[in-house]
């Protein structure tokens, strides 16, 4: 097998100089190919081709015609299709369902991705080679392998995998599983053969279910149940939402009309040589060289660095328990080292680490003696409350000193989001706050608290209102005799189920009191596979089927304006909301009110039930 070249091949000549006729696998994206090991397509691609198989891309092809999908041939083995680094129609459409004008993962920020592009390109691939397996993977068909609600068709749509024509699925990161379907393959097994992966799921007929079903899997309602009865729904969510253990976790299954959609528990997470050995892969940082224009998501995270894996945090908004999981995935401290080091010899390097970090920055090194033998516990979430939870942040610090250290780098900022109640429980002795504030932000250190009302926090699986203002009073104790004071930047989230618009103005009276400044209003949308987006489509907990509130309509609009209340273009909809909620007190020119009156009389709208 060759050497890595520094790009994955886009073409056929470009498989010939590297003495490739035939590659073994194509790799199919809805993004533009940049080599860089943020964008998933180039990670699986230097994986596998560091496990000995050739690789060719295929990026962004027109789904309209054969053309694009067959430019690189017939593979040897099969075709993996994702629909890039994020879900197509979150891509696609803002949560008002317009559609957008760009897309940050296509070179000049052209559009050139299909709605729903797992679907439609696995079709592609399957029309032009039928005898061919296709494997579908990355976040989309990660986050729908269930029956799932569909929030821009606002119904429960299948499974994908009853949609695509695909031989399997891979879910969360898949590096381990697409080498094994590649060596199995390889060495002549048949597909079908393949139905023990872990981290996969696949579609068995109905008629096969019916005579020889597996033994030991969690059967969760139908999808004729779950599409028409939110109960149902709710139900089967939380059923297979506390399967995705790699530990613990049994197969879980659920039926569709025409098929059986069967996941296998989720694959067991990486060691650490195993990621050093993975993101020390020779990437060159850079899209590839045959685009004219630049490809606007590299340039925030050419010189970051990927820490570790995983979220043990289970915000309800957020899905990485289905795709990362709960087990923190630590890489050593020399082998991002050694990573910084190759940054900084890059001529495009202007000394700025722009992030090391993960889902969450702060979560590395930090581990639970049950994650190994246990798993995560089953019945809560993870939290400093927990006494065999390791929250000290000093190996965090010693990574970011190191870093610091060499040489060309002037600066190390942390980038990805922390937790400030992780923060509040760290030890003492690390000084884990102190640095950050002294050397790895900039004027503002932004953090997520998205709400303040217990409620709504409950509904988040956040923390309180109240831990988010100790944090606050110790960020501000930290400015004191400080050259150039530093602010913080909080992060709220408007719309989210929980929420009512009461909820929304103790919120904006929060911001006002404390004079904070609210930079990004976060429109909760329901993206597939969320605790949040079942409350939403239900209007149930899943896990107490006790009812919940959803903000819809025009009510959202009205939470999304109260979270920005200073702005003019938000005025009307401010004032119809605080008339709504019955706080005419807040309308004025006093201290405490919150937008000027209009001296027009108003007839308060109904609420919607």
């Amino acid at each position: 097998m060759n050497p890595q070249p520094p790009f994955l091949p886009l073409s056929r000549d470009e498989g010939a100089a590297l003495g490739i006729d035939r590659f073994d696998i194509i790799l199919v994206t809805g993004d533009a190919y940049v080599d860089h090991p943020s964008f998933g397509t180039a990670l699986i691609g230097r994986v596998l081709w560091d496990a000995g198989f050739s690789v060719g891309i295929i990026a962004q092809p027109d789904w309209k015609i054969d053309l694009d999908v067959t430019a690189l041939g017939k593979p040897r083995l099969f075709f993996g299709i994702s629909s890039g680094n994020v879900d197509s129609m979150v891509n696609n459409l803002t949560p008002n369902l317009k559609r957008r004008s760009s897309d940050v993962y296509s070179p000049g920020g052209v559009p050139r991705r299909p709605d729903r592009a797992t679907i439609v390109y696995a079709n592609r691939v399957h029309g032009a080679y039928p005898d061919v397996p296709v494997v579908i993977g990355g976040i989309e068909a990660s986050l729908r392998r269930f029956a799932h609600y569909d929030y821009w068709q606002d119904r429960v749509r299948q499974s994908i995998l009853a949609d695509a024509p695909a031989t399997l699925l891979v879910y969360g990161m898949g590096e381990r599983q697409m080498v094994e379907i590649a060596r199995r393959l390889g060495a002549g097994e048949p597909t079908r053969s393949l139905r023990d992966i872990r981290g996969t799921a696949y579609a068995m007929e109905v008629a096969e279910w019916r005579t020889a079903r597996p033994e030991g899997v969690v059967e969760i309602p139908v999808f004729t149940e779950v599409s028409s009865d939110k109960a149902a729904y709710a139900r089967a969510f939380a059923l297979h939402y506390r399967e995705q253990d790699p530990v613990r976790g049994k197969p879980v299954v659920q039926p569709h009309p025409k098929t059986v959609i069967v996941q296998i528990p989720p694959a067991q997470p990486l060691s650490t040589a195993e990621l050093d050995h993975i993101y020390e892969l020779p990437f060159s940082r850079r899209a590839h060289p045959s685009y004219r224009k630049p490809v606007p998501a590299l340039e925030p995270v050419q010189f970051s660095v990927v820490s570790h894996r995983g979220c043990f945090g289970g915000c309800s908004f957020c899905a990485l328990t289905h795709h990362q999981g709960r087990i923190i995935q630590n890489r050593s401290i020399e082998s991002i080292v050694r990573e910084v080091n190759r940054m900084a010899a890059m001529p495009e390097f202007k000394g700025i680490v722009q992030d090391v970090g993960g889902p969450t920055a702060n979560m590395y090194a930090m581990e639970c003696g049950r994650w190994e033998k246990a798993g995560a516990c089953p019945d809560k979430s993870c939290s400093p409350a927990c006494k065999t939870l390791k929250t000290s942040h000093r190996q965090l610090t010693e990574l970011l000193k190191r870093v610091s250290e060499v040489p060309g780098v002037k600066k190390v900022f942390v980038g990805s989001g922390i937790r400030y109640d992780l923060v509040l429980a760290d030890d003492p002795g690390s000084r884990y706050l102190e640095d950050l504030c002294d050397r790895h932000v900039s004027g503002h250190l932004k953090v997520a608290p998205e709400h303040i009302c217990p409620k709504v926090t409950a509904a988040m699986n956040k923390p309180v209102g109240a831990v988010f203002d100790r944090f606050r009073d110790r960020f501000e104790t930290l400015q004191k005799g400080k050259p150039k004071r530093q602010y913080l930047v909080p992060y709220f989230m408007s719309g989210h189920p929980g929420c009512t618009i009461a909820d929304m103005i103790e919120l904006a009276e929060y911001i006002r009191d404390r004079q904070l400044y609210t930079e990004q209003v976060q429109d909760f949308t329901p993206t597939p596979m969320s605790v949040s987006t079942c409350m939403y489509y239900t209007g149930l907990n899943p896990f107490t089927l006790e009812p919940v509130y959803v903000p819809k309509g025009q009510e959202k609009k009205i939470q999304r304006a109260m979270m920005q209340y200073r702005e003019p273009g938000n005025r009307n909809l401010v004032l119809e909301g605080l008339r709504m909620a019955g706080r005419s007190d807040l309308i004025g020119f006093g201290k405490k009110c919150l937008v000027a009156g209009d001296g027009h009389r108003f007839r308060p709208p109904v609420l919607r039930k």
